[in-house]
């Protein structure tokens, strides 16, 4: 576990986010620990989250392919009549 005063979290964020790769990152406010840095992937396991259906089912680029829906129409499926 790391612990940074605020003072140097707000200096050099990127050497914080480098240190949860090794766990949890503490971060002190006029020397008492305030709050505390996770990746999302200890956030989870801490809290038991599990992806969303949407994260889940995520691919990357998907929402650049073209694609065509068929109108019901052309498949020659034919409305209920309820008269």
């Amino acid at each position: 576990m790391t612990i940074i005063s605020s003072r140097e979290f707000n200096q050099n964020r990127s050497s914080a986010f480098r240190a949860t790769a090794k766990g949890a990152v503490i971060i002190t406010d006029r020397g008492k620990p305030a709050y505390v840095l996770l990746t999302v992937d200890e956030y989870r396991k801490l809290t038991k989250q599990e992806d969303s259906i949407s994260e889940a089912f995520y691919v990357p680029g998907a929402d650049e392919i073209e694609f065509e829906i068929p109108k019901l129409d052309d498949t020659g499926i034919k409305p209920i009549d309820f008269s």
